[in-house]
C-alpha cells in the first residue's frame, strides 16, 4: 500500500467523523468504558498522578474522566471538530495529529490510551504508528488498546476504514514494536465470546538499553 493510498484512507475516515461529530458525541457520551480505564491505570507502575495520552480522544469523554481522577491527560485526534469539542468539554490540552503522521515527545507519557482508535490505521502503516507510541512512552509505561476483533481482514465499512485483527496477529504487531503483554480480555464483560466483539489489551513498553 502506497503512502498516497494511506493518506487517502485516513483522510476519508476523518471526513466522516468531521461530518458526524455531534451525532458521535451524543451516541457515545454514556458508554461505560470504566473497565478499560481501570485496565490502563492499574498496569502503570509509576507514582500517580500519571501523564496520559488519549489517542483518538474524540470529543473528550475519557479525557474528562482521567482529569477527574487527578491525572494529567493530553488528547490527540485527526478531526479538527473533535479537537475543538474535546478542548471545550474536558479542559485538556488536545493536539490535532493524524495517526500516521504522529509527532510526539520522546519518553514522556506514563500511559497511552487507544480506545477504539488504532483499528482505523491501515495495516501497512501500523508498525510505524506502534513504534511512535512506544517511543513516546517512558520505559515501563503502558499502552492500552481496544479494537473490534476479527479474522485479520481490513477494508471499508461504509465511509470508515478498519483493520480487524485476531489476538495472535495483534500480539505479533505489538511484540515487534517492543511491547510485552500485561493482559488481554474481550468486551463487553460477562457475555459469551460470540457476543464480545471487542478485543482489549494492555502492553508494557520495554527497552534494551544496551542498544542505545
Amino acid at each position: 500500500m502506497s503512502t498516497e493510498n494511506i493518506e487517502d484512507i485516513t483522510q476519508t475516515t476523518l471526513r466522516h467523523y468531521e461530518q458526524t461529530a455531534e451525532q458521535f458525541f451524543a451516541g457515545t457520551i454514556d458508554h461505560d468504558v470504566s473497565q478499560n480505564i481501570a485496565a490502563l491505570l492499574g498496569a502503570i507502575e509509576a507514582a500517580a498522578p500519571f501523564r496520559l495520552l488519549d489517542l483518538g480522544c474524540g470529543p473528550g469523554r475519557d479525557l474528562k474522566a482521567f482529569t477527574a481522577m487527578g491525572h494529567v491527560a493530553v488528547g490527540i485526534d485527526g478531526s479538527a471538530r473533535f479537537v475543538e469539542m474535546a478542548r471545550a468539554f474536558s479542559g485538556c490540552e488536545v493536539w490535532r495529529q493524524d495517526f500516521v503522521k504522529l509527532d510526539l515527545p520522546a519518553e514522556y507519557f506514563d500511559g497511552v490510551y487507544a480506545n477504539a482508535s488504532l483499528f482505523h490505521v491501515p495495516s501497512a502503516a501500523l508498525p510505524q504508528v506502534l513504534r511512535d507510541l512506544h517511543a513516546t512512552l517512558k520505559t515501563g509505561g503502558v499502552l492500552f488498546s481496544s479494537n473490534p476483533r476479527g479474522d485479520n481482514r481490513e477494508g471499508w465499512n461504509g465511509p470508515r476504514y478498519g483493520s480487524y485483527y485476531d489476538y495472535d496477529t495483534w500480539k505479533r504487531y505489538l511484540t515487534e514494536a517492543g511491547f510485552v503483554e500485561v493482559q488481554h480480555y474481550y468486551r463487553p464483560p460477562g457475555l459469551p465470546r460470540d457476543q464480545q466483539p471487542w478485543l482489549a489489551s494492555v502492553w508494557r513498553c520495554v527497552r534494551d538499553r544496551t542498544e542505545a
